[in-house]
């Protein structure tokens, strides 16, 4: 119940104070490529030759739709690249960073980015598998976009300020970073694209041995390659190394591939990089050059500002020096107000979650006691209920066992009756019907005597017959036998 409190409560939090807050899905093995967002590559083919067991894929969500994709390095803690397509230039930029839990624990229920400081204890081994926030502090290294916040629409923007989309990079280099990749977007590629959803983006970062406090990656050099797959496509790969802010180098996407890992391919058949349009690629290539020549006049015009003889600019040196000064008097206090709001604004919260937790105690206390009186109330009724529904009951089955007792009663009497009186009745009309009996019988009796005698001597007579008839018939037969035959007819 404590965990469910705890859940909800961070859940809470996250829509009251991001409504619609990131969300992102770690992707199973078994599915293909990025899911959802595989929108973000040329023929939704991602990128092949990134097969180590520490490589991640996310499909990063906002609002329940895809915004980009992340391959994650859950070794170097940074990602490897992010594929995106430009929306329009953000207008203003808010930074709300967030984690993804299921990078450290797969089998965590949480499926949306959530702040670090709201996860509390609900993901196992937070920090194990993804950089966190506390890896850059006081490190010298800001978290650095590889999808740029500043090339994305308010939604996709949102989703931008993720851990798993940043990599370690100096303020310095961040900075140009973004400013080079912007230019080069909006000016370059974009107009160059004839269909601006067929622009596909990927930013990405090689990783270094290099590791900020022993554990996040810091990279050797950042990349960004682009693939316009209209009619007229062309591809494009671009270059900074880390030890030179002011670098950007054109390459063929096949030419960077060899600077990754073996075996890559970021684009599908190449983007058809054999059948390209190379008055395309030049016009893009054109610009690309004119926008790193204004950046080397800018940076060469404020060079040479910095360089104005020591007697013109003595007084800004001076208030520099003092302002250095005063930055350095200053850091203390600033760092001591930090930690004061830091601490007010975990006093907050900790008082939020105590008043939370003793609302939800008390309420649930008399909820409980409610639902108690409740079921108290209803068990109460229901069995006076049935009492005063089994009573006309029972008075019904009392009144009629008491008819069926007497039934009974009446036929037992009648029953013994009958049998005490059919004895007599039967002797007495026995013994009256003697007579008639033994008077009737002597008529039968003498007829039945005369009729064997008439019998007896009809069968006497009826021997005697038969005896001379024999005798007369042997006679007759010797006489045939031993008397001639002509003396026997005489």
């Amino acid at each position: 119940r404590e965990w469910t409190m705890k859940t909800s409560v961070v859940f809470l939090l996250c829509i009251s104070v991001f409504p619609g807050f990131s969300q992102g899905r770690v992707v199973r093995e078994d599915e293909t490529g990025f899911a959802e967002c595989n929108v973000f590559f040329p023929g939704q083919v991602p990128p092949e030759g990134f097969t180590e067991p520490f490589h991640v894929k996310i499909c990063q969500q906002y609002n329940k739709e895809p915004r980009f994709a992340t391959l994650y390095s859950t070794k170097d803690k940074i990602p490897l690249y992010s594929a995106f397509k430009f929306t329009k230039p953000a207008q203003s930029e808010e930074e709300n960073w967030l984690v993804e839990p299921q990078v450290d624990d797969p089998e965590n229920d949480l499926r949306e980015m959530v702040h670090e400081a709201d996860i509390g204890g609900t993901v196992a081994n937070l920090g194990a598998n993804q950089a966190l926030t506390s890896d850059y502090v006081d490190s010298g290294y800001e978290r650095g976009l590889l999808n740029p916040s500043l090339l994305n629409e308010e939604d996709f923007q949102v989703a931008t300020y993720t851990l798993t989309n940043a990599v370690p990079l100096s303020p310095a280099l961040s900075k140009s970073w973004h400013r080079d990749i912007g230019k080069v977007v909006e000016q370059a590629l974009i107009p160059h694209c004839s269909k601006m959803d067929h622009l596909y983006l990927l930013a990405g970062a090689v990783p270094s041995n290099v590791q900020v406090k022993g554990k996040v990656s810091v990279p050797e050099s950042l990349w960004l390659a682009a693939c316009c797959d209209a009619p007229e496509g062309w591809s494009l790969g671009l270059v900074k190394k880390i030890s030179d802010e002011n670098s950007l180098a054109d390459l063929r996407v096949r030419e960077m591939e060899k600077q990754l890992l073996p075996g890559v391919h970021l684009f599908k058949g190449n983007c058809g990089e054999d059948e390209q349009s190379e008055e395309k690629r030049e016009a893009v290539l054109q610009v690309v050059s004119q926008i790193r020549s204004r950046e080397q006049v800018v940076k060469s015009n404020n060079q040479e500002t910095k360089d104005e003889p020591v007697e013109k600019s003595n007084n800004q040196e001076n208030s520099g020096w003092v302002r250095r000064v005063a930055g350095i008097l200053a850091t203390p206090f600033i760092k001591l107000l930090e930690l004061l709001i830091y601490i007010f604004v975990e006093l907050v919260k900790f008082v939020f979650y105590f008043l939370w937790l003793v609302v939800k105690r008390v309420v649930g206390t008399i909820l409980d006691g409610v639902y108690s009186l409740w079921n108290g109330m209803v068990s109460y009724l229901k069995a006076i209920s049935m009492v005063l529904i089994s009573i006309p009951y029972d008075v019904g089955r009392v009144i009629i066992n008491i008819f069926l007792g007497f039934l009974q009663i009446v036929q037992d009497v009648v029953s013994l009756t009958y049998r005490i009186l059919s004895i007599p009745v039967g002797f007495l009309l026995h013994l009256a019907a003697f007579p008639y009996h033994t008077i009737c019988a002597i008529p039968s009796v003498l007829k039945d005597v005369a009729t064997g005698i008439g019998g007896t001597f009809s069968l006497v007579i009826d021997a005697t017959a038969a005896v001379l008839h024999g005798f007369y018939y042997l006679a007759c037969h010797i006489i045939k036998r031993f008397v001639p035959k002509g003396s026997s007819d005489d």
